[in-house]
């Protein structure tokens, strides 16, 4: 293994051209995290187009996570192998170019290898653009650059649905994709100038080819299973059974071959620093209980609230308006609190709206579900600005793309865990809450009787048992998973007192093991 030396040396950014590598960075991240949620509402129409049943079609969603989970745990042994700036420039113009294939296909194979290629061209940019953005602003202004990176992040997951349903509304589904490309093509052109001389050394190591195919392995065993369990019932399904155990037996192996490999794949050597393993337990808990909310609202609001998709998307969608205006608050003077007592109330006033969520009732209004949504935006950067930069201070300035990279792939994972989860949760409540009413309103059976006797039919009973009881047993689901989301994301507040306290210079956190 030997080190380049050919890289030039370093030079401060400063003014404008600061300002533009930032802004083109932090437009990566967004474009990257974007993709993952702006084909959610497009599946039905792009199913249609292309003469392909619903269930296929959730293959566009699910080829990209899986691509993209893939790729970020990458993003370490690539920025070593290759250099971060050059990695993150490449896979940049990459994505673009993936997202015309994707924008131009005519074909369901051609549109999957589209989204499969996009989802291992997006995947190193969002770490590598929240390492860029470190490396590239001055120590005084870290927090700055974490707060442009963290409002690209938890805006673009809510803007995503909402581009989407727009676009296929007004336009065509093909435009979900084509607005990629000006976009990456123009940051790819403009970021290697302005940051080659902040270019990563570079170590020729061998490929870990084993720890690659068990990655890949049990990343996509769990991802399909996750995507794919609620349809099959479950572990009731041969097929999710089987996906599991590849899953687990996929993982074990490729943990124990990581950490005996002399050149890994996968750097698992950062959670040895406690601070780092502390920050990404409470991020992905955090972050999973924030993505079961953001799944919860639509699914409730167009299934059963009779919200339209660009209404429902609407009402979502307040949840990133104070977040764009608080995140560069949280980055720019955040260094001056303690930053796990900005996680604290941050987490917990999350915890907090789901708390007031769980009090619905199904006359509520407009407002009366956005409002909530609206506030809950200024506890989001409370937590994910600092709990980002704590975590990569935990760790060694040559780890951190390792770190980062990890950290993306369990934020990810998180998200899939969580729209899993919650959704099942939500389903089984129904049913139990529908069957605990029905017994309890007509116990005696007297309106079963009645409407028998009136010459209904057993359809009419459950049509009637339904159009009266199923709404409140929806109601009252929603409300107690939401319950369970608050409870979960209270707990998740106070595990970040687990990290060390940080040095009062803003420097690293103490380095415990």
């Amino acid at each position: 293994m030997e080190k380049e030396a050919s890289i030039p040396e370093p030079v401060k950014l400063s003014g404008s051209s600061l300002w533009l590598a930032a802004i083109m960075l932090a437009l990566g991240n967004f474009v990257a995290v974007l993709d993952m949620t702006i084909t959610n509402v497009a599946v039905p129409t792009i199913a249609g187009s292309l003469g392909i049943s619903t269930s296929q079609g959730t293959w566009i969603i699910t080829s990209y996570a899986v691509a993209e989970a893939v790729s970020v745990p990458l993003t370490g042994w690539l920025s070593q192998r290759f250099g971060s700036v050059r990695v993150f420039t490449t896979a940049m113009l990459m994505f673009g170019l993936t997202s015309l294939i994707c924008g131009i296909s005519t074909t369901f194979p051609a549109l999957l290898l589209g989204r499969i290629l996009q989802g291992l061209s997006g995947g190193p940019m969002m770490p590598l653009a929240q390492t860029l953005l470190m490396r590239i602003f001055p120590k005084e202004k870290i927090g700055a650059a974490m707060g442009l990176w963290a409002m690209t992040t938890l805006v673009a997951p809510v803007a995503g649905p909402i581009l989407g349903g727009f676009l296929c509304e007004y336009y065509k589904w093909e435009y979900a994709f084509l607005i990629n490309v000006p976009i990456a093509i123009a940051c790819s052109i403009i970021v290697y100038p302005l940051l080659r001389s902040q270019e990563t050394p570079i170590e020729k190591k061998s490929v870990d080819f084993i720890g690659l195919g068990l990655m890949v392995l049990w990343i996509a065993a769990l991802q399909i299973m996750l995507d794919e369990g609620k349809d099959k019932d479950w572990f009731a399904s041969e097929e999710i059974r089987n996906l599991a155990m590849v899953a687990i037996v996929g993982f074990f192996a490729f943990i124990i071959w990581e950490l005996t490999e002399k050149n890994p794949i996968v750097d698992l050597r950062v959670f040895r620093h406690r601070g780092y393993v502390a920050s990404v337990t409470t991020l992905v808990v955090a972050f999973g209980a924030f993505f079961g909310i953001n799944v919860l609202n639509p699914l409730w609001l167009q299934g059963y609230m009779n919200y339209t998709s660009t209404w429902s998307g609407m009402a979502t969608a307040w949840t990133g308006a104070l977040a764009i205006f608080m995140a560069p608050l949280v980055g720019a003077f955040g260094d001056r609190f303690d930053p796990r007592k900005l996680v604290f109330i941050g987490v917990s006033w999350l915890g907090f709206i789901a708390l007031v969520r769980s009090f619905g009732t199904t006359d509520m209004t407009y407002w009366n579900v956005a409002f909530p949504l609206f506030i809950m935006g200024v506890g989001m950067p409370l937590f994910f600005v600092p709990l980002s930069s704590m975590a990569l201070r935990s760790v060694e300035p040559s780890e951190a793309e390792s770190a980062a990279g990890l950290m993306a792939f369990l934020r990810t994972l998180a998200g899939a865990f969580a729209t899993s989860t919650v959704t099942t949760i939500w389903d089984n409540k129904i049913k139990e809450n529908y069957a605990n009413l029905a017994g309890s309103v007509d116990a005696t059976g007297e309106l079963a009787r009645n409407i028998t006797a009136s010459g209904g039919s057993k359809l009419d009973i459950a049509s009637n048992y339904s159009q009266n009881l199923m709404p409140q047993a929806v109601m009252l689901a929603t409300n107690e998973t939401f319950m369970l989301l608050a409870v979960i994301t209270f707990c998740a507040a106070c595990m970040v007192f687990f990290v060390p306290k940080p040095s009062k210079d803003g420097g690293p956190v103490p380095m415990a093991h």
